[in-house]
């Protein structure tokens, strides 16, 4: 059996020491002989407000060190069950957002031909609109658990479909989602209209906005989840703005009122036996997060999205 990949333990390298990877894991060039694999994608071109989250791979990796191998909550044990390494940054233009969106599907393209489930560390949301063409190529069109501060289904941005407010509606349009199973959760804040997250539900989409999930334990809305959510692959799409920006400042577009760090947690590891296929960690933006907590969040919960992976063992 070949020896599975694992983390650099912070008793034998300090864990200020080292290079900087997602958990310390070993770099791979490709996904080959992989199940999972962790990539960046360092973009910010598609973003209205605050910029910044170019660096968002870079200082989640950072950040990660402080995670270790086992999962005391849940018992489970990613490293002992799959094989999983850091496979570097996508090689985004610049200066070309356009362009990205062929150049995203194109690797995603070459990490699902290895049969290796992506988990992606973003970047602005511009990119999920990419990457689940790549997805859907391989596994069709998608169930949707979409966790965010907004909706994401904006027509235009300054009259430009590629933006980071646009995604969700362009893989709707593309056939990309499987609509019946996509739930939005966190969804919160001012709009432009009053019927701003309408376009969302006639889609068949299920929005729970913030409000409803204030002051509560999340793990009964997960139950209702992983029903609708069936047999189904599921893609997961987590906007680092839909926690509270009292946990996670360093974003671009922060709203009030958001969700807790526990409840984050409640909503990954609710996914838990679903059939996941993918998922990313966007809108990470380290201009903004001088204590790195942002960063540590987005980490946390990409590792969390790796132990409800198919195959992933739990403990006794």
């Amino acid at each position: 059996m070949t020896q599975l990949n694992q983390p650099l333990s912070g008793n034998t390298v300090p864990r200020f020491g080292g290079i900087a990877t997602m958990m310390r894991l070993p770099i791979q060039e490709t996904a080959a002989k992989l199940d999972a694999a962790f990539v960046g994608i360092p973009m910010d071109i598609g973003t209205s407000n605050r910029p910044g989250t170019r660096m968002g791979p870079r200082q989640i990796r950072d950040e990660s060190r402080m995670l270790r191998p086992y999962n005391m909550a849940t018992r489970a044990a990613p490293f002992d069950s799959l094989q999983v390494a850091d496979i570097g940054d996508v090689p985004i233009n610049t200066f070309n957002l356009p362009k990205n969106l062929d150049i995203i599907t194109s690797f995603y393209d070459d990490v699902l031909a290895h049969g290796c489930t992506p988990l992606t560390m973003g970047g602005d949301h511009t990119l999920t609109w990419p990457l689940l063409r790549a997805i859907a190529k391989k596994h069709g069109p998608v169930g949707l658990i979409h966790i965010d501060a907004h909706a994401d289904v904006n027509e235009d941005m300054f009259g430009e479909k590629v933006a980071h407010g646009c995604p969700f509606r362009r893989a709707q349009e593309e056939g990309l989602l499987d609509s019946e199973r996509v739930v939005q959760i966190g969804l919160r804040g001012t709009g432009y209209a009053a019927d701003d997250f309408d376009w969302c539900r006639e889609q068949g989409f299920r929005v729970v906005p913030a409000e409803e999930c204030w002051y509560k334990s999340l793990e009964p809305l997960m139950a209702e989840v992983r029903e609708q959510m069936g047999d189904g692959p599921v893609y997961i799409s987590y906007d680092i703005d839909s926690l509270d920006p009292s946990v996670a400042p360093g974003t671009g577009t922060v709203e009030a009122g958001g969700l807790a760090m526990s409840q984050g947690l409640e909503i990954i590891r609710g996914a838990w036996g679903l059939n996941i296929v993918g998922g990313d960690l966007v809108e990470v933006a380290p201009p903004y997060d001088p204590s790195g907590n942002t960063a540590l969040m987005g980490a946390t919960l990409l590792y969390e999205m790796l132990c409800i992976l198919p195959g992933v063992k739990r403990r006794d």
